[in-house]
Order: structure tokens, then sequence, then C-alpha cells
């Protein structure tokens, strides 16, 4: 299958855009997928439904509809969408959405990204879609929000993608009546990505993890964030998806440990800037050169992303 990214390039491209374009080529190759803008009706229909199926919603009521979708494209944003060859003809496995931000800023924001491959790399193949349409306009930052407990959300948008979590912000959205956050409150990560540089992390997020001290226990009584003298760990747990389902009391208690680590870090200057694979971030302070577009004022729409291939969920967001 050979992969088609459709855009048109505005003035004014950021710099390192042949370089994404071929990082992009290579990852919808990887994964086996046909990348395409829409604008057509039925096309953005289509995502609408799959988004209602990746957030348990019924189709009649999406949480984005297609009518909202296709005002998002009709004011400048894109909706791409990743397609696989099905026996019967392509099957939709993968869509995001994105927006402009604050013009000065050159800021992009991912109203929404998801995927359902699992394993192939169609999430990762649509986030850089999306960067090299945002780089051909000439941005070069893009922010989302995603659940801090998603600890497979937080390694793809921390460790795979490069992204740095700017801001936590508590009980974002509010109560939320999806399938996949109904009864939680919504606490939210934002993560800027530089969409000039960022690449793949390739350091061990657990080094050093070991001797440092313990600071705080978990609800389920072991540790739950680790200090020393520049960094800090903070675990969540290993899927808190399915503890939600399960004892929404404990995974409440959860929510609210982790909060508390986050805001005192944040408070104190640190930052998330990866995430081990069993469940652990680290924060450690920005470097001065951190992008920071957008942090005066959180978005208000829903940065969410489900990326159940990969990582799931809230980019899973």
């Amino acid at each position: 299958m050979t992969p088609v990214t459709i855009s048109a390039a505005g003035s004014g491209a950021a710099a390192g855009t042949p370089e994404v374009s071929t990082l992009a080529g290579e990852a919808a190759r990887t994964a086996g997928v046909t990348i395409r803008t829409l604008h057509d009706v039925a096309g953005i229909r289509a995502v609408a439904d799959f988004f209602a199926h990746v957030w348990q919603t019924p189709h009649a009521t999406p949480p984005y509809p297609s009518e909202v979708l296709h005002s998002l494209v009709h004011a400048g944003g894109a909706v791409h969408a990743a397609y696989s060859a099905g026996p019967s003809g392509e099957l939709l496995a993968g869509a995001a959405v994105a927006v402009f931000g604050p013009p000065a800023e050159r800021d992009v924001y991912s109203f929404v990204a998801a995927a359902t491959a699992s394993g192939r790399g169609v999430g990762f193949a649509v986030k850089q879609a999306q960067r090299l349409w945002a780089l051909e306009r000439g941005a070069t930052t893009m922010r989302w929000t995603f659940d801090p407990l998603v600890s497979r959300n937080a390694r793809f948008n921390l460790v795979k993608l490069g992204a740095v979590g700017s801001e936590y912000l508590v009980d974002f959205y509010g109560p939320m009546s999806d399938g996949v956050n109904n009864g939680d409150e919504s606490d939210r990560l934002t993560v800027v990505w530089d969409l000039v540089s960022g690449t793949t992390r390739t350091d061990d997020p657990a080094d050093g993890r070991s001797t440092a001290d313990v600071v705080r226990r978990a609800p389920d009584g072991g540790p739950l964030a680790l200090r020393d003298a520049a960094r800090l760990w903070c675990r969540v747990p290993e899927d808190i998806v399915a503890l939600r389902a399960a004892d929404p009391a404990l995974a409440l208690d959860w929510r609210h440990a982790v909060r508390e680590v986050f805001t005192e870090a944040y408070g104190g200057g640190l930052r998330a800037t990866a995430m081990s694979r069993d469940g652990w971030y680290l924060l450690t302070r920005p470097s001065p050169d951190l992008p920071t577009a957008g942090a005066a004022a959180a978005a208000s729409s829903e940065a969410t992303s489900r990326i159940t291939s990969e990582s799931t969920s809230e980019e899973q967001e």
C-alpha cells in the first residue's frame, strides 16, 4: 500500500518540513495505511462515527459530531484519516483533528486523535501526518491534553513523540459522560510538541530511580513518588480504565493521589518529560528552550486522543 498525504503547503512553512515529510511517509508505510486530509461530508461523517466507537458513545450522539468537524475544516483546521486495506475495501484505522491556535504563537491544537489498529504504529503515523500539515502552514508547536493516569498514552506522547507536559489541569472538563471517562474526575496533562525538532526519546526514564527516596505512598500501599536531588518519579496504575470499571472508588483515590504529586511538582517548576515502560513518570526541570506555546491559557476544546494502538487512549487522547 502506498501512503498518500494530501495537503497544500502554505507560505512560511517551518524549517524541517522535508525531513518530516519523509518521516511521515515512512510511518504510514510501516503502519500499512494511507493517510488523507478530508473535506467531503461522507468521509467526515465516517470519522465522527469512528470517534463514537472509540469513546463508546451512541453513533446518534458522537463526542465530535460531523457538522462540528466539517466546520473546523472550513475554518482552516484539518481532519486526517488513516485507512487500511480490508477484504471489502478500505477500513478506517485512525483519525485526528487539528486547529490553529493564536497566530503569533505559530501553534496548532490537536483537538482529537484516535487509532484502533493495535501495535501497528497507526497512531504514530497519524500524528506525523498532523505534524507535516502543521509545519507546511508555518506552525512550530502542537498542543493537546490527555488523561495523566493512562500510562500508555503518556509513554506515547512523552517518549515516542518527544513532547513535554507543560501544565497540569485539575478536573479540566468537569463531569464526563462517555463510556471511557464516566464517573471519574477529568484531570488532564497538557503536552507541547516541538514540531521542528521533536524526536523519540532514547534515554531510560528509570535511570537512577532505584536509589531515590520514597516521598509518598500510593493507594495500593506501594511507593507513589520517589525523589532525588533533581528529579521526581510518580507511579500511575497499570490500567486505569480497567480499574475505573472494577473499583471506581479506588480509581478516584489514585486520581487524587497523583494530582497531589503533580500539582506540587508543577508548582515547584518540574515538568513531566518521560514515562517508563513500567508506569513511572519522570519529572525534571525543563530546559530553557522548552516550547511553551499556549501555556498562558488552556484551550476550551477536548484535546483528546485515544491512541488505542501503541499507547492507547486519550491521544486516548
